[in-house]
């Protein structure tokens, strides 16, 4: 095949060419933007779900959305190092920029500027990576206490404030954020219960890892009832078949029954590992229609590829102490698995390896679906493990 005319598109964050199943999630996100954008209620979404789903196509597809609808948007991804009023400011100071082009908003946009470089002078201290450039002088008392909390509260009303004056409203869309610290996500929370109660049109979009609802949870009580948790897992059949034959077929290509059915058997429904498959099948096959054998000559080069990017990149950011523990993990299988089972893979206590498994919760790489479970936050990765570090030297 015409390597050329490849439609798949395995990587990080790229829309697949059909994005297949999905459709019920993203009505569901355009509702609620609606809404926000109309000042009627609506809960902020936080969309969890393991590596490799497409949360992150999920956020791109909304917030493109919500550009479409007159709507101001900001998007970031929330590394493991940065802050979060890091993170916000830049989009918000852009935001409301364009919001004072506009006569009838000038002045609360203006207002909400003042209040922003208030709120970036008075935590700067606190979070030096805060960086922002703006010829308004402060408004006093206005998002300047030092207080997360107090100051983010102020300053997103200010920014809801101008949003309203101007008929539109902000949509924030945030994705890894499970790397938030908890007190940057309880301000967050508060923040965004202010202007829920005062109705004004702003809603966060966030996408994170399975942990997302618990550190939520725990960050502020009520947060389980100010978001939607919608989970995001691998397609149906149905659906990751279109994933695969529709693009194929808009180019005049066609798969045979069996070969569809074991590309799906290997990505197990999930749409990264569909593309990465789709990806190395069109390669590996002669003409069409596409067969099983072309399937099986692709297979070993898709899993390779996996091997080098998707799972390696995770691995290399991994201490040996915590390599032999998801080494362990993997020993047991796919999982989820108890904490003693773990501990007893390692003939070590649970209690020595609980700072191990603190670590690994923070880095992304596992989650507890249960009291003292612990899930791999990467599909296939205890296959990866075992081909990285075979036999059982690692037990040493």
């Amino acid at each position: 095949m015409d390597p050329i005319r490849n439609p798949y598109s395995p990587g990080a964050g790229m829309p697949p060419p059909e994005l297949a199943g999905r459709e019920d999630l993203l009505d569901r996100l355009r509702i609620t933007l609606e809404r926000v954008r109309t000042r009627r209620p609506a809960k902020s979404i936080l969309v969890v779900g393991l590596r490799g789903v497409g949360k992150t196509v999920l956020l791109l597809k909304s917030s493109d959305y919500a550009e479409s609808r007159g709507m101001l948007v900001t998007r970031v991804e929330a590394p493991e190092s940065r802050s979060l009023p890091a993170l916000l400011t830049p989009g918000l100071r852009s935001a409301m920029i364009k919001l004072a082009r506009l006569s009838r908003a000038r002045e609360l946009a203006r207002r909400a500027l003042r209040g922003l470089a208030g709120f970036a002078g008075a935590l700067k201290v606190k979070y030096h990576d805060i960086d922002l450039g703006l010829d308004l002088d402060p408004e006093p008392g206005l998002a300047d206490n030092g207080d997360l909390e107090l100051d983010l509260q102020a300053l997103l009303e200010a920014v809801g404030e101008a949003c309203l004056s101007a008929d539109t409203g902000l949509a924030m869309f945030i994705d890894e954020l499970q790397y938030v610290t908890e007190n940057e996500l309880a301000a967050l929370i508060v923040a965004l219960h202010r202007t829920a109660q005062r109705r004004l049109p702003v809603a966060l979009v966030g996408a994170g890892l399975p942990q997302l609802r618990g550190r939520m949870g725990h960050a502020k009580s009520y947060a389980e009832r100010l978001f939607d948790y919608p989970e995001v897992g691998p397609l149906s059949p149905m659906a990751a078949a279109l994933a695969i034959t529709k693009p194929a077929g808009e180019l005049g290509v066609e798969f045979r029954k069996d070969a569809v059915e074991m590309i799906l058997s290997e990505a197990e429904g999930y749409p990264y590992f569909l593309q990465e498959w789709g990806k190395h099948v069109w390669d590996a096959a002669a003409r069409s229609p596409i067969t099983e054998q072309d399937v099986r000559s692709a297979s070993a080069s898709a899993l390779a590829t996996l091997d080098e990017g998707f799972f390696m990149v995770r691995f290399d950011r991994l201490t040996q102490t915590e390599r032999r523990y998801l080494r362990a993990m993997a020993e047991l299988g796919a999982g989820p698995h108890r904490s003693g089972e773990i501990a007893g893979q390692l003939d070590r206590r649970v209690t020595s390896l609980a700072p191990v498994r603190a670590k690994l919760i923070a880095k992304g790489m596992v989650w507890s679906p249960a009291h003292g479970d612990t899930a791999f936050t990467v599909p296939h990765f205890d296959g990866f493990m075992r081909r990285i570090m075979p036999g059982d030297r690692w037990r040493k």
